[in-house]
């Protein structure tokens, strides 16, 4: 601005200067050409008189050098000419002057030279003999006068253009600092000028509600973040080009990114085939879902288009955690084949027993066998059965199970009584030490925890080996401890002994008669009472599994 009010003042300076100085010129000019006009006509008249008195004579001794003097006849020729020879010269009867002064007695004429730099004044009069007398002067032309006094327009051009240019510096400068040191922050207690006054007001009311909305905006903004931020599910939220507007931290947490990655390009952050496609979906508008593998887990990633007046301006990724969604289906389509498995292996010795009983296809001595066998293989599904369906009513959570106060110390003794008959038939020795402790559980549940551990002890021990039940009450807890000298466990399977139906050594499971539900029956057991299971087994050297129950 400050630029265009200089070169504005600079041009008007220098165009009422050049306008000044054309103006001075021509009125000057006229002003001159006026006065020698009226010299020269006076100067005609003393000439005609004297003509008129002397005749001819008045031109002998006649020294005049400013003017030229002609004597022209009635018919136009010339009888003397001051500078040149009059009869060389040529008939004036057309000439604009001679013409009008031969009829109105006195006549007036200029004319230019070739080179436009002289111009001739011409004045005429008639004399009483009908002869006219002209006077002429040479003027120099407004372009000569001009032409003549160069040196000093351009000397007073020069300070004109310098006094120009320091008058536009400051006044350019006076003229925007007001506008320069104009408080915006404050628009309406600023002293500028008065012609800024609706401007200013426009500014205050703009900037008020900017505030308001800027406000609105941070409430928003607080308010987005703070539901973002406790969400476990991760949000990312990008525009048209798929650049990182805003992201929550469970979603930094899944693609192993911090802050700095908004305002980045999302598959430079994680580069999967799959993600691309989700997101190439939802550029085309469409809603689209899959599943990926992000952070040692399964997520479902939902992105959808966000529509701004019909066109597309961004997309949301939503990211939900269906790590145990999947795994529980899994686990339930294991559930289902290894049920129909372990089924399916009794119900066909049961079909096979039967239908050779049936057809008389069985020796007399043999009956005895085949039915303990059908009475065998109807036990193990029933147990099988009994497990499954105590195993359901702890994943419904045991609502209608009854909570009490339970002696542990009691509890284990009497389910060590009822298995001393299965630990001399196996030849392994079941022990019971500690002390009374109280614990506030479901008696069938916890019963169950004793016994499946029990029971596994005397069952995957060997001959004359031993099993240790110790219960014991510390400061906040109960710890029920079952140690055996059987098998054990290796390393590789403990983290999997208590998933449904798996089995260390499945031929020896099946010998022994085991359902494969037992730990897992123990686990929920376990888990519906808030205690930690510890494992710890060495093969052939013995497990020995803890439960702690909080006191």
């Amino acid at each position: 601005m400050t630029k265009r009010i200089f070169n504005s003042i600079c041009i008007v300076a220098l165009s009422v200067f050049l306008s000044s100085i054309v103006l001075f010129m021509g009125v000057l000019y006229n002003y001159f050409s006026s006065v020698q006009r009226s010299q020269l006509g006076m100067q005609t008249d003393l000439a005609a008189q004297g003509v008129s008195n002397e005749g001819i004579g008045y031109f002998e001794g006649l020294g005049v050098t400013d003017y030229r003097i002609t004597w022209i006849s009635t018919d136009g020729a010339v009888l003397y000419d001051s500078k040149t020879d009059s009869s060389e010269m040529e008939n004036h009867l057309e000439r604009e002057e001679i013409q009008q002064a031969l009829s109105e007695g006195i006549g007036e004429s200029s004319r230019y030279s070739i080179t436009l730099l002289e111009r001739s004044i011409y004045c005429a009069r008639r004399l009483p003999d009908g002869t006219v007398l002209r006077l002429s002067i040479a003027q120099n032309t407004l372009l000569t006068l001009t032409l003549g006094m160069m040196q000093p327009i351009c000397i007073i051009f020069a300070v004109a253009v310098i006094l120009s240019l320091i008058l536009a510096f400051h006044l350019s400068k006076a003229i925007v600092k007001p506008l320069n040191e104009l408080n915006l922050s404050d628009p309406m207690h600023n002293n500028g000028y008065d012609e800024l006054t609706p401007l200013l007001k426009r500014i205050a009311a703009q900037q008020r509600q900017i505030r308001i909305q800027g406000e609105e905006l941070r409430k928003k903004q607080s308010e987005f973040e703070a539901v973002t931020t406790g969400m476990s599910e991760g949000i990312v939220l990008l525009n048209k080009k798929q650049i990182i507007l805003s992201i929550n931290p469970a979603a930094m947490r899944l693609f192993g990114v911090d802050y700095s990655c908004t305002g980045k390009y999302l598959l430079s952050v994680n580069r999967s085939l799959k993600l691309q496609e989700l997101l190439q979906k939802a550029g085309d508008g469409k809603h689209a879902e899959m599943l990926l593998e992000l952070a040692g887990g399964t997520y479902q990633l939902a992105a959808s288009p966000v529509f701004s007046d019909a066109l597309i301006s961004g997309i949301v990724l939503l990211m939900l955690d269906v790590t145990e969604k999947e795994k529980a289906e899994q686990m339930r389509r294991e559930f289902t084949a290894n049920v129909s498995h372990e089924l399916k292996t009794p119900m066909h010795t049961i079909s096979g027993s039967a239908e050779l009983l049936a057809n008389g296809m069985v020796e007399q001595e043999d009956i005895p066998k085949f039915s303990r066998q059908i009475y065998a293989e109807t036990q193990r599904m029933i147990r099988l059965v009994e497990d499954i369906i105590r195993l359901s009513h702890l994943d419904e959570g045991a609502d209608d199970m009854k909570w009490e106060e339970i002696d542990l110390y009691a509890l284990a003794g009497e389910t060590v009584q009822a298995l001393l008959p299965e630990a001399e038939a196996a030849g392994v020795q079941i022990d019971l030490c500690g002390g009374a402790a109280t614990v506030y559980g479901i008696r069938q549940l916890i019963h169950s925890i004793v016994f499946n551990l029990c029971d596994n002890a005397i069952k995957y021990n060997h001959r004359d080996g031993s099993v240790s039940v110790t219960v014991e009450s510390r400061e906040n807890s109960v710890i029920l401890s079952v140690a055996d000298t059987g098998i054990g466990i290796p390393t590789e399977h403990q983290e999997r002994i208590f998933e449904r139906f798996y089995r260390v050594d499945k031929s020896h499971s099946k010998e022994i008669g085991g359902t494969g539900l037992g730990l897992s029956i123990v686990k929920h057991a376990a888990k519906l009472h808030d205690a930690e299971i510890m494992v710890h087994s060495v093969v052939n050297g013995g497990t020995t599994m803890k439960v702690c129950f909080p006191d």
